[in-house]
């Protein structure tokens, strides 16, 4: 196992919370070892699973002097240059921005205008790395590199556990959450705070970006808003009515073949009728017409088969 000189990470990436040197097993180091900790960084250096010192932005000689429990552990005089087994797990120290959170479910909470109403909530926050060395022993443990896709689920559980307890115990109106969006989020920023602390991790910032109800009861609210516009029940099935014919002739719109279809046997029906009421209006006419006679006594025409004369009375026939 080669003899690590110098020791540093300089190609850090955008998502990476903690880095090993190495990355598997234990390095080969030395009294004298240049250790190069950049801006944004503290590395932490171990040995046996145990911390022994954490060095901030700069360049470090290692010595007994910033590693004395090092030199007691393996009986080396003072400017021993003997090699040495340990690791070191460089901290990322910068801010991690724009994390997710959201409920994967709906949470049922008491409403005090709906009564028992679902909410679903999300928002971002903010983290970054207050303690490297509890960060490491709680979180990173033994693995080469850690990043934040790797702690999202876990702080996510964490913050939906809060924000279900909250959400019981505030007990408004759906319709006033998002007046106190950013009371919420302070809350939430304050219940978080131990829970990330215990972890080494320093919540810089929480935001809601908004509470709402399922679909379905959306759907409802809209509609109770329309009903209190319009006032009166009468209006609103009138203005329900509207809205249902709006779609039909949407819907005819995106069928003119079937539209013209049923235009065409609409005109072809009104047709059929106009001509039965005519031929029923013609038929005392064609009647008249397929023979009369003249009335002996006041010489009107009545029909042939007629017994009496419609105008005078005059009996026609035995």
């Amino acid at each position: 196992m080669a003899i690590i000189d110098v020791i540093e990470h300089p190609n850090e990436r955008s998502d990476e919370l903690v880095y090993r040197v190495p990355q598997q097993g234990s390095g080969e180091f030395k009294f004298g070892s240049q250790l190069i900790v950049r801006e944004g960084q503290a590395a932490v250096f171990y040995r046996d699973g145990k911390a022994l010192d954490v060095f901030g932005p700069g360049r470090h000689t290692l010595s007994t002097n910033n590693l004395p429990l090092l030199t007691g552990l393996m009986g080396i005089p003072f400017g021993g240059r003997t090699p040495f087994t340990a690791e070191v797990y460089f901290v990322s120290m910068r801010e991690f921005t724009d994390l997710k959170w959201g409920t994967a479910q709906p949470v049922t909470v008491r409403d005090s205008e709906f009564g028992i109403v679902r909410l679903r909530g999300f928002g971002t926050y903010s983290i970054r790395v207050a303690n490297p060395e509890l960060f490491v022993q709680q979180v990173v443990g033994a693995r080469g590199a850690y990043t934040t896709g790797l702690i999202e689920d876990f702080l996510r559980s964490i913050i939906l556990n809060e924000f279900n307890d909250l959400l019981g115990s505030l007990q408004i109106s759906l319709l006033d959450l998002p007046a106190q969006s950013n009371e919420i989020a302070a809350a939430m920023r304050n219940a978080l705070a131990d829970d990330f602390e215990r972890l080494g991790l320093d919540l810089t910032s929480f935001q809601v970006m908004a509470i709402t109800p399922p679909d379905e009861v959306q759907k409802r609210i809209d509609e109770r808003t329309g009903m209190a516009i319009l006032g009166d029940p009468t209006r609103y099935m009138q203005f329900q009515a509207a809205k249902a014919l709006g779609r039909e002739q949407g819907a005819q719109a995106l069928n003119p073949a079937q539209t013209g279809l049923e235009l065409g046997a609409g005109m072809g029906l009104g047709q059929a009728m106009a001509n039965t009421l005519r031929e029923t209006m013609n038929q005392p006419a064609r009647l008249e017409k397929q023979g009369t006679i003249e009335c002996p006594n006041c010489h009107a025409e009545v029909p042939a088969d007629a017994r009496f004369c419609p105008n005078c009375g005059q009996q026609l026939r035995q």
